[in-house]
């Protein structure tokens, strides 16, 4: 093994112990994929993990800003040596890497050689970083579509990434892995709201606010009231809608991608289910799947069939 492929082989093993480590229940759908393609998915997975701590800690806004700005231009490096070279054997190099190296570069050269392996469009990546970034500024949206706009970055963008992995059949897929993108977001701020409203930050479109009469300040007070149950329905439905539209794309992928993404659409259609049953619970604790959910779910998938019926 040469030093530049040693220097690859590290970094899929930093990545593979990032997401291990993340206990995401997303990691858990990666074994039902081929090692190389699961090699991938830890390196995506890693990249994206990676840029959201450097947004989401307690560093001052403006420090954060800064390393978000470096990790960019650590990434934009990569990309360009992509374009410009046959293999990437090292993190980037050059200013860049201020006092020795950008936080997360041994990451990169994964990432790297995932994105050129899987013809990764390298767009899905500033995506994320900008999408990401949209939280340092202050979170605020009028409108569902404003909302949207943000969840097609932070985790569309992602998906889009991961289905160059998983093998993809056609253009029409891009369009149901959007919508399932969002779902998947919308869901994430429906489990969260009570964490994010203690930071100050309100996801929620200020236009359904005010359809039901309900407000920030009541958010962050925890009230739960006729407004509230109203408000939530309005966008767990939103959030199903996108579930059932999201869910042909299961028809556009290839085999190995239809398992892993029916045990991840699986397992986020089941939390949105559960914050449904009692939504008030969003407000007094972070709602979760149990352990045994997780394990059935993963033994459908992993063991069964994999049929579209299955799905949302």
């Amino acid at each position: 093994m040469t030093d530049a492929q040693s220097v690859v082989q590290a970094s899929y093993a930093l990545c593979r112990q990032k997401a291990r480590r993340s206990g995401s229940s997303f990691y858990a759908a990666f074994l039902l994929l081929p090692r190389q393609k699961r090699r991938a998915m830890d390196a995506l997975y890693a990249f994206t993990r990676h840029t959201d701590d450097l947004a989401d800690n307690a560093e001052p806004v403006d420090v954060r800003r800064e390393t978000m700005a470096q990790w960019r231009g650590a990434v934009e490096a990569v990309v360009e040596q992509i374009a410009t070279t046959d293999h990437m054997a090292s993190p980037p190099k050059g200013d860049i890497r201020a006092d020795g190296a950008v936080p997360g570069a041994a990451l990169l050269p994964a990432l790297a050689d995932t994105v050129r392996r899987f013809a990764i469009p390298t767009e899905h990546l500033f995506a994320v970083i900008d999408g990401v970034a949209m939280d340092l500024s202050g979170v605020q949206y009028e409108t569902f579509d404003d909302l949207a706009a943000y969840c097609e970055r932070v985790a569309s963008a992602v998906g889009l990434a991961c289905i160059h992995i998983w093998g993809v059949r056609g253009e029409h897929a891009f369009e149901f892995a959007r919508k399932c993108g969002i779902a998947f977001q919308v869901t994430n701020i429906l489990r969260d709201l009570k964490e994010d409203a203690e930071q100050g930050r309100v996801y929620l479109p200020r236009d359904d606010l005010r359809r039901f009469g309900y407000s920030v300040e009541a958010l962050g007070a925890g009230v739960v009231d006729p407004r509230f149950e109203r408000l939530m329905q309005l966008e767990i439905d939103r959030a199903r809608r996108l579930y059932r539209e999201g869910a042909e794309l299961f028809d556009w992928l290839e085999p190995d991608g239809r398992r892993v993404f029916g045990m991840m659409t699986t397992v986020y259609y089941r939390l949105l289910e559960e914050i449904a049953r009692r939504p008030s619970e969003v407000l007094r604790r972070r709602v979760g799947l149990s352990r045994w959910s997780k394990l059935r779910i993963a033994a459908r998938w992993a063991l069964l069939p994999a049929r579209r019926s299955a799905l949302p």
